[in-house]
């Protein structure tokens, strides 16, 4: 419901905007009658504002959450006992301390290891004081978790037990896999 709410929110901006952009172009043909105006300029004007609000629209949509879950953060390293150093989603080589990735659409994200729950390369934001003190976005590349829990992949297991530990923590899904659907 809230997936089909959001959609419907969104078309209704879309329209308001284009019927508004309708408007504007009607009052210019009836001020060309009395005055002589830029046309070059106004139409300009008006389509900058347009691609202004529909990127703004794009990017509160891209940070509306698609569902919510509750689950235990822990921390991982890739110089684990059991660990190989790879990544299971990507393959990517991670034993050299790598524990962030840059996302074409989310930017600089943290890895986390996560349960089939997730499709790899979804993407997940919550708040935890004890990891950062803004919100941290996350991306799953990597297996080896139950249920709903998240797995952070932290510099080394010393970090993993010393600073991150066991917290219940709710977070919220931003894109499920590879795609924003």
């Amino acid at each position: 419901m809230k997936k089909i709410t959001h959609k419907f929110n969104k078309a209704s901006k879309i329209l308001l905007l284009l019927f508004a952009v309708m408007a504007l172009q009607k009052v210019n043909v009836v001020n060309q009658n009395e005055k002589v105006v830029n046309e070059n300029l106004n139409k300009t004007l008006d389509l900058t504002a347009m691609v202004l609000k529909m990127n703004e629209i794009n990017m509160a949509d891209k940070y509306y959450p698609l569902d919510t879950f509750t689950g235990d953060l822990t921390g991982y390293s890739a110089d684990c006992p059991l660990c190989t150093g790879y990544l299971a989603c990507t393959g990517a080589y991670v034993a050299n301390g790598t524990t962030s990735f840059n996302d074409k659409e989310y930017g600089d994200v943290v890895i986390l290891a996560s349960s089939k729950n997730l499709p790899c390369g979804s993407i997940v934001t919550f708040d935890a004081s004890y990891v950062s003190d803004k919100k941290v976005t996350g991306i799953v590349l990597d297996r080896g978790v139950l249920g709903n829990d998240l797995d952070l992949l932290v510099p080394n297991s010393d970090y993993a037990l010393k600073k991150i530990g066991r917290h219940k923590l709710t977070y919220d899904v931003l894109r499920f896999g590879w795609e924003r659907k």
